[in-house]
């Protein structure tokens, strides 16, 4: 089973369960508003892939950010950031086996990766 990290409310979240549910892949969520955002994780992910690809830095919350915030210099600053304000993280972000698989929402990546999971 995967878990999709996000918020449940985003249409994107919504595209990635609908995905899921057509391609009959069962999963559990994770969401930031109710559960927080896993700053262990946070800080795996970073590690693995850099912070920049999970700071969503198109969106509204981005851009409320004082341009103090948004000038992000180290992973440490990037986990904080995104624990404080989870809406910045990429949205979904997806996990096997606790291993880091797919951060944002792009069908033909999910088919590559989920279809074989099933």
């Amino acid at each position: 089973m995967i878990t999709i990290y996000g918020i449940k409310n985003c249409s994107t979240m919504k595209k990635a369960f609908s995905w899921c549910e057509e391609h009959g892949i069962e999963y559990a969520f994770h969401d930031y508003k109710k559960q927080g955002a896993p700053g262990e994780r946070l800080l795996q992910w970073c590690q693995k892939l850099g912070w920049q690809p999970l700071v969503n830095s198109r969106g509204t919350t981005w851009r409320k950010l004082s341009p103090a915030q948004q000038e992000i210099a180290t992973e440490d600053q990037a986990v904080a950031l995104m624990q404080a304000y989870p809406s910045l993280i990429k949205r979904p972000v997806v996990e096997a086996q606790g291993k880091l698989l797919l951060v944002g929402f792009d069908p033909q990546q999910f088919a590559n990766l989920l279809a074989a999971k099933r």
